[in-house]
This record gives C-alpha cells, structure tokens and sequence, in this order.
C-alpha cells in the first residue's frame, strides 16, 4: 500500500503573485488620492516630472543600450517634455488658451475664435501707466511677430480694481494702451493699423481681491484682428 506523501507546508505560489497584485494595486489608489490632495502647482509638476523620469523612456533598457544609434522610441523623451506634465494648471486640467510662443500666462488668447489673434498681454504696477523694461522687451518681441503684416491691431487697455487717485480707471487704461501704441510705432508698426480701446475694470483676467491677484487686471492686451487694413490708391 503506497502512502501519499504529505504536500509541503506553505501556501500555493499563486497566492503570492495574487497578494503582490493587489499590493501595487493598493499602492496605486492611494498614489492617485494623494495626487487629488495636491493643492500646490509646483509640487505637483514636480511630482509629475518624478514619475516621468521613473516610468518614462529613461528608465527602459532601450536607453541603456551600448552603441551610438538610438531607439525608434527615443523621441519620446522630448515629446514628454512637452506633454501635459508640462502643461500651465494641470490640476484643473491645463490651461485651454493658445498663446503665440508657448503656454505663458503673459501671451494668450483673450477673444477664443477665428476673429483674432494674439500679438500679446504686458502688465503695468497697478497704479501706473509707465512701462517699464521689461514691458518694452516684449513689446520688441511682440513687434517682430506683427510687423509687416495687414491685419488690424487693437490695443486694448485694462485696469484692476483698485482705483487711481483721480478715481478715474477708464484714462487709467487708456493711458496705458496710448503708451504702449507709442512704444509700437517707435518699433516700426504702421499707425494706420491701430486702434486703441479702454476696458477699464469690466474684463478682468482675475477676480482675486488679494494684490497679486488684482495685479493680472493691471494690464494691456495688443489684438491682431482678422481684419486688413484698407489700402489707400492715389489717383
């Protein structure tokens, strides 16, 4: 009569995958409930660009491979660096405005359509009409993208809500619209393609009370509208 042999003590292997299974499970859900308590935006692209770099291309064999050819993948790298890891206030789902050069919050799109397009935004102290350095660099900038071309240019003056010790925020913007329309037309802009407009406080970027929330309304939007100018003939 054979006797069985007894099984050896301990638990079935697949016990163990299944347990490690749920474990990482278990370490995704609360990866994902700590990333929705993330209140800070710095940290959570920091966060983001560590899990990039831990998961992403080079983190594979392919990139350690010997030799001077690279994978067909290696591109991935760059276009992640340009994805949504990258993307202006991710946490609420990034930022949906186009911008000329990039996702800035100094250059964007004010009017969404196929009406206009976007030269750029510059933002003035809050109480102050005078532009200051750093306004005039990208004013240059913002001048080498419309120069020569025949749409429109609106520029269109803003206010915070804090007012001017005259109490009078419509001259307030328009004072910083004129000013920056002068600073354009010493840049080679043609006067005739200009126009110049006062929003004062009713469109505001911001609706924060705090200064630096108040600070984003204290600005000039430059507009280039589907719009050609009209030609003048001499006869």
């Amino acid at each position: 009569m054979a006797i069985e042999e007894e099984p050896e003590p301990g638990i079935p292997e697949w016990v163990v995958t299944f347990g490690d299974m749920m474990s990482l499970l278990l370490t995704f859900f609360i990866m994902l409930v700590s990333m929705s308590e993330i209140k800070e935006e710095k940290k959570f692209q920091a966060m983001l660009e560590s899990m990039r770099r831990q998961f992403g291309h080079e983190a594979t064999v392919s990139n350690i491979l010997p030799g001077d050819s690279t994978p067909r993948n290696s591109t991935m790298s760059s276009l992640a660096s340009m994805g949504r890891a990258k993307r202006l206030d991710i946490m609420r789902g990034g930022n949906p405005v186009q911008a000329v050069s990039g996702e800035s919050p100094q250059v964007q799109t004010i009017r969404p359509g196929t009406s206009s397009t976007t030269g750029g935004v510059i933002f003035f102290d809050e109480l102050s009409d005078t532009l200051s350095e750093d306004t005039k660099l990208q004013l240059r900038q913002i001048a080498a993208q419309v120069r020569g071309k025949p749409q429109r240019l609106e520029i269109r003056g803003h206010a915070s809500r804090k007012p001017p010790a005259d109490g009078d925020k419509w001259a307030l913007a328009f004072n910083r619209a004129e000013a920056t329309m002068h600073y354009l037309l010493q840049q080679g802009i043609e006067q005739q393609r200009i126009r110049v407009s006062s929003a004062a406080d009713t469109e505001p970027l911001d609706n924060g009370l705090n200064e630096e929330n108040r600070k984003r309304n204290a600005r000039v939007e430059i507009l280039m509208w589907d719009e050609p100018i009209a030609t003048q003939t001499t006869l």
